[in-house]
């Protein structure tokens, strides 16, 4: 029943849901227009400066990350530089100590040629020395010898030390020179 009465008001009076009455257009258009003029005279210019704070902060947040990009790529050349210029150290010190390797192996090569030569030169005059002194030995050994053999073989004794001494040294070297002969031959 009661929505029968309110249907029935409104289509009595003229009042429409959706096209306002005059009063309530001009009062509401009113308000509008001072609510959008507070808004426009009082929170319009605090809204724009804050816009523009933030805009302005944004910028110089742009400008520097820029500045801040710039000095990154320099840094990075920089440190790129310094890297190449450690490899280069690093080579020329490489290169340094292979030379100076290779210096030390053959100064210590030469010192032991020179040792080794030394060596040989001290045994070669030791071994010229030690084969003079056998052949001394042996020679006179075998002078002694030979003419002992002599004397028993003739029945006297040689008296005579330096017809001894002559014979012993011709008959050794008749022995030598045979000696070297038969080298030869074979």
């Amino acid at each position: 029943m009661l929505s029968s009465t309110i249907l029935a008001v409104t289509e009595g009076s003229g009042f429409s849901l959706l096209v306002p009455a005059v009063p309530d257009l001009i009062w509401g258009t009113v308000a509008f227009l001072i609510v959008a003029l507070a808004i426009y005279k009082f929170a319009w210019p605090s809204f724009i400066a804050m816009l523009d704070e933030r805009a302005e902060k944004i910028e110089h947040g742009i400008k520097a990350a820029e500045i801040a990009r710039v000095e990154i790529d320099a840094e990075r050349a920089d440190l790129a530089d310094q890297i190449r210029d450690a490899h280069r150290d690093a080579e020329q010190i490489r290169e340094k100590a292979t030379a100076n390797a290779k210096a030390i192996v053959a100064d210590a090569q030469e010192q032991a040629r020179f040792d080794a030569d030394q060596i040989l030169d001290i045994a070669h005059r030791r071994i010229a020395a030690d084969t003079d002194a056998a052949r001394r030995t042996l020679r006179s050994d075998v002078g002694a010898l030979a003419t002992d053999l002599a004397a028993r073989i003739v029945g006297e004794a040689l008296t005579d030390s330096e017809l001894a001494q002559r014979v012993t040294d011709r008959f050794l070297d008749e022995l030598e020179v045979s000696t070297i002969s038969a080298h030869q031959e074979a």
